[in-house]
């Protein structure tokens, strides 16, 4: 018997593959060639319960590799289809991504996915393997999020290979391993109702049972599927709201690309707002700017209601009333109604805390719209603006004046609308102004991960220097804390990052 705390001592249960085959393919990892590792990630192999000494063996880059299978694996690859730039697109799925398993650790159950294994049933006509650049940009993204106290998957660890990947040129080969509670998407249950309509009631009620206990007590029906919608309403508003406070663009939006868990999932085109543009499109593949940073919170219900619409496909009971599960119009839009209450009170509530305000704010809030005028019109970095905040005082702009150099006369007058609100909250005097600046510091991140520090990591590790991601994995464990190491990457970005250019490929 396995030693608990090893790679072999992981217990598989494997509970999607108890769903019907229509709902998913069979599928074996393809290994890559003298693969090596690029870094693993202790917390998420703490919360699988490995030891720390596991992480450092052979075993654990063959099976990131593909090369290594764990007794109890179950491989398959996901059917899901999905609304791309809003047009539907009717067979998607796992097209390079292998769900190796899922084991259970505590009572709690995680999916072990394969990210860059080989082509799947679900590969359209691809090669189902991922270059080193995104693999990089996926695994520090997780980290980065989970930082900032986002709800995020995450990677377990990363490998390089001498594994040639063809895109624009010859790239590096690399794998992934995923983890997260579900890989379940808005777009799993589109394919279900679109294209395997006979098993979209299992599909509901499988999900609700793994993962919305609170729902698994009601009895089936209309009312609980209506309240399963609303549960992945609220969840979604809280992290597109999340996104938004601060200066998180997704980048492809899909519906495939869409947790019902509330998850962020399938980064691809990411990126952090430095100079503030409300139109911002982190996506070079994104023409329209469908996906833009002012968009994601409409986009965020669009999705919503193309959920909404394949619940309406779920049995209706005409043969057996008991039966029937399906949503109505009216269930429907009553499962989505909390979305836009839900979203601003958890946005203000950021925002509120951001400014170092007690009382809360009102979305139609001068002070609000003051804000953004400033930040939009001098292009002010976001995550340094918010961060030199905290160190103002009523007396000295401090640090925000290096932030603000076009419009020196908008931030004063708009720096008296803020502490003129925080006068009537409380004396900014002694230990209260202390305990107002530290709750800012704690909400407000010194460092996010911007594209120029991905971009570093990257190129170092192409050169076989792992020290940069290493430390840059450090600086973005504690975004909130200070720290001489990591003063670098909290400075704004050189010039030279003006001109990278991240698309769906990326």
């Amino acid at each position: 018997m396995a030693a608990p705390g090893t790679l072999e001592g992981l217990r598989f249960v494997n509970p999607y593959s108890a769903l019907p085959d229509a709902l998913y393919s069979r599928a074996r990892p393809r290994p890559l060639a003298e693969p090596r590792l690029v870094h693993a990630d202790v917390e998420v192999g703490r919360q699988l319960g490995l030891d720390v000494a596991e992480l450092e063996r052979p075993e654990l880059v063959e099976l990131v590799a593909g090369a290594r299978a764990l007794e109890g694996m179950d491989p398959l690859a996901q059917a899901y289809s999905g609304h791309q730039f809003g047009h539907y697109v009717p067979r998607l799925g796992d097209g390079r991504a292998v769900l190796l398993g899922q084991v259970e650790v505590d009572d709690r159950v995680w999916d072990l996915q394969l990210k860059g294994a080989g082509p799947t049933e679900y590969s359209r006509g691809g090669d189902g393997r991922a270059v080193l650049r995104s693999t990089i940009r996926e695994y520090l993204a997780g980290i980065a999020l989970a930082g900032l106290g986002i709800p995020t998957t995450r990677a377990l660890a990363m490998v390089s290979s001498s594994t040639p990947v063809y895109r624009e040129q010859p790239e590096t080969g690399a794998c992934l391993l995923r983890v997260a509670p579900s890989h379940v998407r808005f777009g799993t249950f589109e394919y279900a109702a679109y294209a395997r309509r006979e098993h979209l009631r299992e599909l509901l009620e499988r999900v609700i049972g793994w993962h919305f206990p609170q729902l698994a007590e009601q009895a089936p029906g209309p009312e609980r599927t209506q309240a399963f919608l609303a549960e992945v309403t609220r969840r979604t508003a809280e992290v597109v709201a999340r996104w938004q406070a601060v200066g998180f663009c997704h980048g492809v939006l899909n519906t495939d690309n869409m947790s019902v868990l509330g998850l962020t999932i399938d980064y691809g085109p990411y990126g952090f707002l430095d100079g503030f543009d409300a139109g911002h499109v982190c996506n070079h593949s994104d023409h329209t700017g469908r996906y833009r940073y002012e968009r994601q919170p409409e986009i965020g219900l669009w999705n919503l209601g193309r959920l909404a619409q394949a619940l309406r496909r779920l049995p209706e009971g005409q043969d057996d009333p008991a039966q029937a599960i399906a949503l109505s119009l009216e269930q429907a839009h009553a499962g989505l109604e909390d979305y836009g209450r839900v979203y601003l009170r958890t946005y203000l509530g950021l925002l509120r805390d951001k400014l170092g305000l007690l009382a809360d704010l009102d979305p139609e809030d001068e002070l609000l719209g003051n804000l953004f005028d400033l930040l939009q019109a001098e292009g002010a970095d976001y995550t340094r603006f918010f961060r030199a905040l905290g160190e103002a005082t009523p007396d000295d702009p401090g640090p925000l004046v290096a932030e603000v150099t076009q419009h020196p006369d908008h931030l004063r007058a708009w720096l008296a609308e803020l502490w003129a609100r925080v006068a009537g909250e409380r004396r900014l005097a002694g230990d209260a102004a202390e305990e107002r600046r530290e709750a800012m510091r704690a909400v407000n991140p010194a460092r996010v991960l911007r594209n120029h520090l991905a971009e570093g990591a990257i190129r170092a590790t192409r050169e076989g220097n792992l020290d940069e991601i290493e430390r840059l994995v450090r600086a973005l464990r504690d975004p909130f804390v200070d720290d001489p190491e990591f003063c670098a990457y909290s400075a704004a970005p050189p010039e030279w990052a003006r001109g990278l250019a991240v698309s769906c490929s990326s």
